[in-house]
C-alpha cells in the first residue's frame, strides 16, 4: 500500500510511465525522418536545430520532402504555419486545465505539446489525478526521445542505402494514418476525399508547391462549412 501511494504521489514516475508508449512510437519514425535529412544533404547538426526548435514530426518530414524537392523557403513556411495551426486548438483545449499558471511554465509546457501528448494528457486531465507537472514530464520526455531519434538517423543516414527499408515511404505512410485516425465520421470522410481531389486537381493545373497548402485550406475550409450546415439540419 505505502509503495502504490509512493508511486501516485510520484509526478515524474507517472509522467514517465505515460510519455513511454508515446516514446517507443517516437523512435521509429524520428529515425526515418533522420535518414531522409540526411539523404536530402540536410547535416545532423541541422536536424537537431530543427527537432529542438521545431518539435513537430509532420512539419519536419513536409519540410524535409520540399527542401528534397526544391521548394521555395516561402512555400515550405507557409505550409507548416498551416499544418500546425491545429497546435492552437489542442493548447486551448489543454488550457482549460491549467488555470493560473504563470506564463513561463505555459510557453515550456506549450513547446512540448504535440498530437500524442496532447491526446495522453487531455484522457488522463479528464479522469483525474493528474497535474500540469506530470503533465510536463510527459510532454520533455517524448520531446527528449524525439531529438535523439532524429539526430540517430541523421548520423547513420549515410550508410542507409536510398530507399531501403521503406524509408522513402515513411512520410507517406505516417500521414495515412494519422488521417485514419482523424475519420469519426461521415464529415470527416467527406473532407479527407476533398482533400484529395482538390490537391490532385490543383497539382495538375497550376504550377508550383502550392497545391499542398490550398488543398489543406480549401479542404479544411469545406469540411467546417459542412459540419455547420449538419449543425443546423439536425
Amino acid at each position: 500500500m505505502d509503495e502504490l501511494t509512493h508511486n501516485a504521489n510520484n509526478p515524474i514516475g507517472q509522467g514517465v510511465s505515460a510519455a513511454w508508449p508515446i516514446c517507443l512510437g517516437y523512435f521509429p519514425i524520428g529515425l526515418a525522418l533522420g535518414v531522409l535529412a540526411q539523404q536530402a544533404g540536410i547535416p545532423w547538426w541541422a536536424v537537431l536545430m530543427m527537432s529542438a526548435l521545431v518539435f513537430a514530426g509532420s512539419a519536419q518530414f513536409i519540410c524535409v520532402a520540399m527542401l528534397a524537392a526544391g521548394a521555395s523557403t516561402s512555400a515550405i513556411i507557409l505550409t507548416t504555419f498551416i499544418v500546425n495551426l491545429r497546435h492552437t486548438l489542442m493548447s486551448s483545449a489543454l488550457a482549460v486545465y491549467l488555470p493560473g499558471v504563470r506564463r513561463r511554465f505555459l510557453a515550456i509546457f506549450a513547446y512540448g505539446v504535440t498530437d500524442e501528448s496532447f491526446a495522453v494528457n487531455m484522457t488522463r486531465f479528464r479522469a483525474g489525478n493528474w497535474d500540469r507537472w506530470r503533465a510536463l514530464v510527459t510532454n520533455q520526455l517524448a520531446n527528449a526521445v524525439w531529438i535523439g531519434a532524429t539526430v540517430t538517423g541523421a548520423l547513420v543516414g549515410q550508410f542507409v542505402p536510398q530507399g531501403a527499408f521503406g524509408i522513402d515511404y515513411a512520410l507517406t505512410s505516417m500521414f495515412i494514418c494519422l488521417l485514419v485516425f482523424q475519420l469519426h465520421g461521415r464529415i470527416y470522410i467527406l473532407t479527407g476525399l476533398l482533400a484529395a481531389m482538390i490537391s490532385v486537381g490543383w497539382y495538375l493545373l497550376i504550377p508550383g508547391d502550392s497545391y499542398i497548402v490550398g488543398a489543406a485550406i480549401s479542404a479544411a475550409s469545406g469540411g467546417y462549412l459542412l459540419q455547420k450546415r449538419a449543425g443546423r439540419t439536425t
